[in-house]
């Protein structure tokens, strides 16, 4: 009891009390740790604002019927073909075509005049009809489609005049856990309005290379494709698109492509026809935890160039082969992958901020990138197979990896097809059980690189070795050409003789 009694005399007096309680409650507020989010009382008057720039979407197709009767096969010349032939003719009814409708969810956009909704809603329709929400009908035209995205944009006129338009918000400030409707028209029942939280963002589903889906719990099924996901205020920050259903229906898993994605595809869309998308002109690998280790750089997460495409918007920009790109206009790189998929999600001939590891110090550059070629994924010009070639015996030996070099001349340079004044080492022997043969390093492959330096002679590969050692590194980073292909290895030094 004594022990309490000094603890007691602590205590403030009520009016203290009281006084220190608002205080607190004030700091909480302040600190924005009291400013959770309660649930509207309704969402009425916002339904009645949006319903009537939510549209329903029949399409039409025209299929063309088969018939169940075959003429059966004979032996060339036999004596029945004509006999079958005549018969088939006579009895055989006429192939009927059909009329396949579906139906899906879109909504009005600039000035009224453009809907926006899936392409898988109005892929392959020979005829497409928008609803509006007074049940009005009007006759689309297709302006454009992007099948990767899965985003189509159509065209309406209205005897009326303009039709209520809606725009586009900013889904990155949604957070996991923020409200939102969505209106759609599930199973062809017509406009409904359904309305839950963000569950997640960055979803991937494996439905294409620009999977970025925001995740929802609310009630989107069959019909609801291509129609909105609206924040509170009320504008679009996701278009519904798939559901994730053992049954077919609604279990709270559904999928929305980001405003951003859908606004910058369908300014395209509108504008061309077509969606022109980003591309930099290199070749990239993941940056693993060996080549960090290699290059003294702690953080692994990025990926790195391998090659650099002449004449590309990335040798235009500044991007050269070795450097590590960390994100794309703020958004951050994780592995190859992740690059392949912002960079993709460019529009065509627009400026980008690159943030980069060059030489072990961060930079950020400006690059314009280009439009998507038919083949992306050419990174040099044609050139000879490196390991059809034979090469000299005369080379020079570096012990500590176990291998025999040869230095590139213009002939050997014009023999393995590598570009004008291009560096390097041919690889022409390789000890067996050696380090270089544990990286699958072979003869005919070219080093052009040691630690992001120029492969110039075996003194220069030599000097690599022994900077990496006074670093404390246990790996050195190359880069190898193998006939057309460049990519980069790291050689363990820790078993090195």
């Amino acid at each position: 009891m004594e022990n309490l009694a000094p603890a007691l005399s602590r205590v403030p007096s009520r009016p203290n009390w009281l006084l220190a309680t608002l205080l607190m409650l004030s700091l909480l507020m302040a600190s924005g740790l009291a400013q959770a989010k309660t649930a509207p009382e309704s969402f009425a008057d916002l339904a009645a604002q949006l319903l009537p720039s939510v549209v329903n979407i029949s399409t039409t197709q025209v299929i063309e019927g088969r018939s169940g009767m075959e003429l059966p096969k004979l032996p060339p010349g036999s004596p029945f073909e004509d006999f079958f032939k005549d018969f088939f003719d006579r009895n055989q009814p006429q192939g009927r075509s059909r009329k396949a409708t579906s139906l899906g969810s879109g909504f009005i956009i600039r000035d009224g005049n453009y809907v926006v909704t899936n392409n898988h809603v109005i892929q392959d329709a020979d005829e497409i009809t928008v609803i509006l929400h007074d049940n009005t009908r009007l006759k689309a035209e297709l302006v454009g489609r992007d099948p990767k995205t899965d985003l189509a944009v159509l065209k309406v006129k209205s005897k009326n005049g303009k039709l209520t338009a809606v725009k586009f918000g900013d889904s990155t400030v949604a957070r996991v856990g923020d409200w939102i409707m969505a209106i759609g028209n599930p199973f062809g029942l017509g406009g409904t309005v359904t309305a839950g939280i963000i569950s997640a963002r960055g979803r991937d589903i494996n439905s294409g290379p620009y999977d970025d889906f925001i995740q929802t719990d609310a009630s989107i099924n069959r019909g609801n494709s291509g129609g909105p996901t609206f924040d509170l205020n009320g504008n679009v920050i996701g278009v519904n698109t798939a559901i994730f259903s053992p049954t077919g229906g609604s279990v709270g898993i559904g999928f929305a492509i980001p405003a951003e994605l859908a606004s910058e595809v369908t300014k395209s869309l509108i504008k061309d026809g077509k969606v022109s998308r980003g591309w930099l002109g290199v070749a990239i690998q993941d940056l693993t935890d060996d080549m960090a280790e290699a290059q003294g750089i702690k953080d692994a997460k990025g990926a790195i160039i391998a090659d650099v495409t002449n004449g590309s918007p990335a040798e235009k920009g500044g991007l050269a082969r070795g450097d590590i790109i960390l994100s794309v206009n703020g958004d951050k790189v994780t592995d190859a992958t992740s690059t392949t998929r912002l960079v993709g999600k460019l529009i065509a001939n627009t400026q980008n901020k690159f943030e980069i590891i060059r030489g072990g110090k961060k930079q950020t550059l400006n690059v314009t990138v280009g439009e998507r070629p038919s083949n992306p994924n050419a990174i040099v010009e044609p050139a000879l197979s490196s390991s059809a070639t034979t090469a000299p015996d005369t080379g020079k030996e570096v012990k500590e990896v176990g291998a025999t070099f040869e230095k590139m001349d213009d002939e050997l340079r014009t023999r393995l097809g590598l570009r004008e004044g291009e560096n390097g080492l041919l690889v022409s022997g390789i000890t067996k059980d050696g380090v270089m043969e544990e990286a699958g390093i072979q003869e005919g492959m070219v080093i052009l690189e040691v630690n992001n330096k120029p492969a110039t002679s075996v003194e220069a590969f030599r000097k690599a070795i022994t900077d990496a050692k006074n670093a404390k590194r246990t790996k050195i980073l190359i880069a190898v050409r193998i006939g057309q292909i460049t990519n980069y290895r790291t050689i363990d030094l820790s078993d090195a003789e």
